[in-house]
């Protein structure tokens, strides 16, 4: 069973903190889908067999692109693998890209969940940080998808933005969780070198709230999203029960998923071993690669099971419920806390590790707020010793 994950790398205009692969909708737009559609069926001469139980649908903003285009790429995923019945198929949106009948034509494609991004609820920090939306537009799209029937709803937050106070954090975490969305996902800005918010920041135009500051509105923010009843399974997710983010599950525990899209990434098994590829970077040389009958492939890495260890480690260890020492043991024959004890030593010594039950690797709070130096020490343990 795999995860599908579809790049859409277009949106209105880029946002001033935005690295990701992502550029204003231009003269591409329209050989984009043709292209997506030709990967996808190249991919499944290479994947006769896979199975299908997430699809997400990422970018970009993929409603900058009609409605219509993204349901015919999820009728060939559909006519290309098998997905489940039940399968979680979720689509991001923004404000002001996609109105009431192109979510009701999502809808009856079967997008079960969209993920709204809004960021903040005040719409001067939506300005400072290059939005082009307001909290009105937003209330709009929101009111619109509930209409047009997703039941299923994330909304995105952000923290430590410039000006933004923890009186302002926490009165969008209340203004947002009076609307009942399903999950919440609220994460800290993180200032990427070559943005123009970066810019702006080190030549002195925009000021950050002091680290401090940050980890206090994060930790007030945490306190009320669980007081709110939005309980946290992952760093930086919090959702209400039962509706975790199931495609997101695939990357934390470490399993197979198949990136469709210029820049997308995979990690895959081929030929009984685990691969990690990704997409050419650049829509002329996806779309040229593609054009010619070839998969867009930028590079490819066979991943050996010292690196696939230290991934389900680093990756498992976002989870607030931990790794599962069982599954763990029976993918890699060997016990992650007998592994890496040096590195879990060490970090028992601060009290990182919640002890409350034996059957999973977990951090407590104090321990994922450090996860950086956790990983670290993981990082570093020699596994040639065990293997030999």
């Amino acid at each position: 069973m795999i995860g599908v994950y579809v790049h859409i790398p277009y949106c209105l205009k880029k946002c001033r903190y935005c690295d990701f692969c992502s550029v204003p909708i231009d003269e591409t737009a329209g050989r984009y889908r043709s292209a997506v559609l030709k990967e996808i069926a190249l991919s499944k001469a290479r994947y006769p067999n896979a199975r299908v139980k997430t699809v997400f649908f990422g970018g970009g903003t993929p409603t900058a692109l009609p409605a219509e285009d993204l349901c015919a790429i999820l009728d060939a995923i559909r006519a290309a693998f098998p997905v489940e019945p039940d399968a979680e198929i979720s689509v991001e949106c923004n404000p002001k890209t996609i109105g009431f009948e192109g979510l009701r034509r999502l809808c009856s494609a079967g997008f079960n969940r969209l993920s709204i991004g809004l960021q903040a609820t005040q719409n001067d920090l939506l300005k400072r940080i290059g939005r082009v939306h307001i909290y009105e537009e937003f209330l709009a799209t929101y009111s619109a998808a509930r209409d047009a029937g997703f039941a299923n709803i994330n909304i995105d937050l952000m923290h430590g933005l410039p000006g933004q106070t923890e009186a302002d954090y926490l009165d969008a975490i209340r203004t947002v969780a009076a609307l009942a969305p399903a999950h919440i996902s609220a994460y800290a800005l993180i200032l990427e070198e070559g943005t123009p918010l970066y810019d702006d920041v080190t030549q002195g135009r925009e000021t950050l709230p002091d680290p401090d500051a940050t980890a206090d509105m994060e930790d007030a923010g945490m306190a009320l999203l669980e007081q709110l009843g939005y309980h946290r399974y992952e760093v930086s997710n919090f959702a209400k029960p039962g509706y975790e983010c199931r495609h997101n599950l695939i990357y934390w525990h470490n399993e197979p998923y198949l990136g469709l899209g210029v820049a997308a990434h995979s990690s895959m098994v081929e030929d009984g071993f685990r691969v990690r590829f990704s997409n050419e970077n650049s829509i002329p040389a996806y779309l040229k690669k593609l054009e010619k009958g070839k998969l867009p492939r930028a590079e490819r890495i066979l991943i050996n099971t010292f690196e696939q260890m230290f991934e389900s480690v680093m990756l498992g260890l976002r989870l607030v419920k931990g790794i599962d020492r069982k599954a763990f043991f029976d993918r890699f024959g060997c016990d992650v806390i007998e592994t890496y004890k040096e590195a879990y030593d060490k970090n028992a010594r601060f009290d990182y590790w919640d002890r409350t039950d034996p059957a999973f690797l977990r951090l407590t709070p104090a321990g994922m707020d450090h996860l950086d130096s956790v990983l670290r020490d993981f990082r570093e343990r020699r596994l040639i010793d065990f293997f030999r």
